[in-house]
């Protein structure tokens, strides 16, 4: 083995981040009374843990890094709670997760420039501009959105509304009106109304289409000042949870979009995998597992851990051979060569469900987060 060159390949390992093992880590004294092929061993795992630990590190900071984020979001794990709308969509994210579980296993995704996936965004409700206000009223709802998004690339609008029992069965009329400024007169117009059918002391969750309307207010931001949202029933009671009441935490108005994004496909995994326990010294993958709550990102919704894995072992000159530009360099300048590294040959993405900087819920695609493939190189 040439446990020094393994310790050398380490800092050309880019997911792994800028460090690099000394010299005095890599070449250890060998114990009295231990054969050479023990302390080579031992020097294996000693390498083996550095680069998990580099690899964690890394991935913590790729987090942020390809979030575009300077530093993490300050949500608690208890403001979390507080802020997940109790609504159908988001449970049938995380219902996604519970049953493919947090580990990636044997199935992971790849680029594939043939079919679109998308994202999933989640605004929640926050109280109107003073300007479009009659002593106060209404206190809901306004929808911010980012000049991110764009109005080509939005595949549905939902926006979701959540009714309070009615004591008698009854229909009720779920209606969205258009706030403008009431300096200018016409303070509501109507864009959208619901007729539906409720049995009594039976609360639900509500949608309505609101693509239309949003793509106005995307091509025309000036134009967005809000919607009253009202639930009138036969008596002309307001269902709707629009200003939350002491028990109605995570019921709140919020509009769910979905995105037109980079696309993504299924397939197996494929190349040489090896445990911590394999005796095997060639390069291999290894397992490691990313617990997000160990980084204190409890702003990550879900997944909670995701199974990142890591590359490890000897390369030797004549593995090269598939690699005729990196053998040739070696040939013209053996001394100055570090020589082929074990590295990840091939990367896959992981789709996390996370809070922003805004408190919104964003679904969407952190791309090379799972080392899928190990080579030399």
């Amino acid at each position: 083995m040439h446990l020094s060159r393994i310790a050398q390949c380490l800092s050309l390992l880019a997911v792994l981040g800028p460090v690099v093992l000394s010299e005095q880590e890599t070449q250890q004294q060998q114990p009295s009374g231990t054969s050479p092929t023990d302390t080579e061993q031992c020097l294996t795992c000693e390498v083996r843990q550095h680069i998990r630990t580099m690899r964690l590190n890394a991935i913590k900071s790729q987090i942020l890094s390809k979030l575009r984020m300077t530093e993490a979001p300050n949500i608690s794990r208890d403001v979390v709670q507080q802020l997940l709308p109790k609504a159908p969509p988001l449970q049938q994210l995380l219902d996604q997760y519970d049953v493919l579980g947090d580990d990636n296993r044997d199935l992971v995704m790849e680029e594939d420039d043939e079919h679109a996936t998308t994202e999933t965004l989640m605004m929640k409700a926050t109280e109107p501009d003073s300007v479009v206000q009659v002593d106060g009223e209404p206190r809901c709802c306004l929808f911010s959105f980012t000049q991110k998004l764009q109005a080509n690339r939005i595949v549905r609008a939902q926006l979701w509304v959540h009714m309070r029992p009615a004591g008698e069965a009854t229909t009720v009329f779920l209606q969205i009106s258009r706030l403008m400024p009431a300096t200018e007169g016409r303070r509501h117009i109507r864009i959208r109304s619901l007729k539906i059918d409720v049995n009594a002391g039976v609360s639900s969750w509500q949608s309505i289409d609101v693509k239309q309307v949003l793509g106005v207010w995307l091509r025309q931001p000036e134009t967005n000042w809000g919607v009253e949202i009202n639930a009138f029933d036969s008596r002309g009671n307001d269902l709707a949870v629009t200003s939350v009441e002491p028990g109605e935490e995570g019921l709140q108005p919020f509009i769910e979009v979905k995105i037109s994004e980079g696309p993504k496909r299924a397939r197996r995994n494929s190349g040489m995998d090896c445990d911590e326990n394999s005796p095997d010294t060639r390069c291999c993958r290894y397992p490691l597992t990313v617990n997000f709550e160990d980084f204190g990102f409890h702003w990550i919704i879900a997944p909670k851990r995701y199974r990142a894995n890591y590359c490890s072992g000897e390369c030797e000159y004549m593995q090269l051979q598939k690699y005729p530009h990196t053998h040739l360099v070696i040939k013209a300048n053996p001394r100055g060569s570090v020589g082929p590294c074990c590295s990840p040959t091939k990367m896959s993405a992981i789709n996390m469900l996370y809070f922003n900087h805004e408190e919104q819920i964003i679904y969407g695609t952190i791309p090379n987060m799972v080392v899928d493939r190990c080579g030399c190189s």
